[in-house]
């Protein structure tokens, strides 16, 4: 009888630990860009028009000096930075212009979250960014995955 309460209990817990992996590790892919021989990824997280733009032109002047096919970018934002991706930005065609080139924007979703508890509104964003969980998991995925982190 304590063998069979033990076992349930050891069945109960992985099953409750296997539900909340996915909370855990919402991490989004690597990018499909296996010929890439530079991986670069830039931080956003300020709604600065200025900073903005520096983020917009490093990214276009990377896809200038290499190869698309040879460099991987991806723009993270987070915080103010997620101005840039939100559906009503003065910047949107450079953005989907830069993604159809092959960028990748990830959105923090931690961030949406905590606009829309505090405004009661959730911010629509550009479809085509990516969303993530949390924009500093992110970076971090991506540095200890070869990718070089650039805050303009």
């Amino acid at each position: 009888m304590m063998r069979s309460q033990t076992l349930s209990a050891i069945l109960l817990a992985l099953f409750a630990w296997a539900a909340m992996l996915p909370a855990f590790a919402q991490q989004v892919p690597l990018q499909d860009k296996p010929f890439a021989e530079h991986k670069i990824v830039l931080q956003l997280s300020d709604g600065d028009a200025k900073k903005q733009a520096l983020v917009l032109s490093v990214a276009n002047n990377l896809l200038k000096a290499y190869d698309p096919d040879k460099v991987a970018i991806e723009v993270v934002a987070f915080g103010p930075g997620i101005d840039l991706l939100l559906s009503g930005s003065e910047r949107r065609k450079q953005v989907e212009s830069l993604i159809a080139q092959g960028v990748r924007f990830d959105i923090c979703l931690n961030t949406v979250d905590t606009i829309e508890r505090e405004t009661g509104k959730r911010p629509e964003f550009i479809p085509a960014a990516t969303p993530v969980q949390v924009g500093v998991g992110q970076i971090l995925f991506l540095s200890e995955n070869g990718y070089t982190l650039v805050r303009p």
